[in-house]
């Protein structure tokens, strides 16, 4: 009998960070042409969406721990692709997109585009959109549920 390389494991978050860390690499394998990672073009994604965030905020639109949210936008702000500039409140910073930033972002749409059809292609586009469907609604209820936890 012929074991599994990947069996179901007991734990739901060992199974759903495995399956992160595979999704992540077929991404990040696509955006290495450009010297990018999935995680930058995340937050430039996500600065294109969101017009000017805080950092609090933007770490909250994708679930991302400050020290990680950090590193990476120090790296992306090296690479000229951020810009900060003070909110209301002297304490508070706004992030956005430069035009480097803008630039970035759509020159690695389509390798970022042909990660998702390629990963659609291997699941099967109902697979694809219900997995999303469970992902995004997972996700919403999970960090709604930190928000209240927290009041």
């Amino acid at each position: 009998m012929k074991s599994s390389l990947t069996p179901t494991l007991p734990c739901m978050c060992a199974n759903i960070r495995r399956a992160a860390r595979a999704f992540t690499q077929t991404y990040d394998e696509a955006l290495r042409p450009l010297g990018l990672t999935i995680t930058q073009f995340t937050i430039l994604q996500a600065l294109s969406l969101s017009g000017e965030p805080t950092q609090g905020e933007l770490g909250e639109i994708l679930a991302m721990d400050s020290t990680t949210l950090t590193r990476t936008l120090a790296i992306m702000d090296r690479h000229g692709w951020i810009a900060k500039k003070y909110g209301a409140d002297r304490r508070e910073r706004r992030l956005s997109l430069t035009r480097s930033g803008e630039s970035e972002f759509n020159r690695a749409v389509p390798y970022w585009r042909s990660a998702q059809e390629t990963l659609c292609k291997r699941l099967g586009k109902q697979r694809w959109d219900a997995l999303a469907k469970l992902v995004n609604d997972t996700t919403s209820m999970l960090v709604e549920q930190e928000v209240l936890d927290a009041k």
